[in-house]
């Protein structure tokens, strides 16, 4: 006998391992803004830019697995979306993009930070700087999920690969395993 599923989970799992990009990217720059003596300052930033790199890395990773998730469920015969806190809330898309538009401005902002405060020649990763651009398209496209019931109501952005999407959830399971989305940076050849 075949069991029919009920829906589709908006979160396949990520929420937990979320970190506040924004909030804690803020609060590192104030407290190495908070030294007047540049070489303190130079001395905090030394201490916060790796810090600054994982939160990043964790945050491109979530976008790349939300796409990688929109992705695979479009693959799957129309279902309800479980669990979407979105949907009936009022739509504003400068708020729905503020997180990402953050990230732009520090992914760009980021080299200059590194060459004045370490003296380091830092590269900006173009995949990235694409991957941040596919998912606030992403995130306009679907009006921030606030009308999407089902599955088929999900939009992908122009431009994403979708090659073998009907297994992206195995890859899913497996990062998740790790609690560490940052692993998601690796997969971004699958969605670019």
């Amino acid at each position: 006998m075949k069991t029919v599923s009920k829906g589709v989970e908006f979160d396949p799992g990520f929420a937990p391992f979320i970190l506040a990009f924004r909030g804690t990217i803020e609060y590192l720059y104030l407290d190495i803004n908070k030294f007047k003596n540049l070489s303190q300052r130079k001395m905090k930033f030394r201490q916060y830019y790796k810090k600054f790199l994982e939160l990043f890395y964790n945050n491109l990773g979530f976008y790349i697995g939300c796409l990688l998730w929109a992705a695979y469920i479009k693959t799957l015969p129309e279902q309800e979306i479980l669990n979407n806190s979105c949907l009936g809330s009022k739509y504003d898309e400068a708020e729905n993009t503020a997180e990402t538009d953050f990230m732009i401005r520090f992914l760009e902002l980021f080299p200059k930070d590194m060459k004045y405060f370490l003296g380091i020649n830092y590269t900006i990763n173009s995949d990235d700087m694409k991957v941040l651009e596919l998912y606030k398209d992403f995130l306009i496209i679907n009006k921030g999920f606030v009308n999407s019931k089902t599955n088929k109501d999900i939009l992908l952005p122009k431009g994403m690969k979708t090659d073998g999407a009907e297994n992206f959830k195995d890859k899913i399971d497996e990062i998740l395993k790790t609690e560490n989305l940052s692993k998601f940076v690796d997969c971004k050849n699958l969605i670019l």
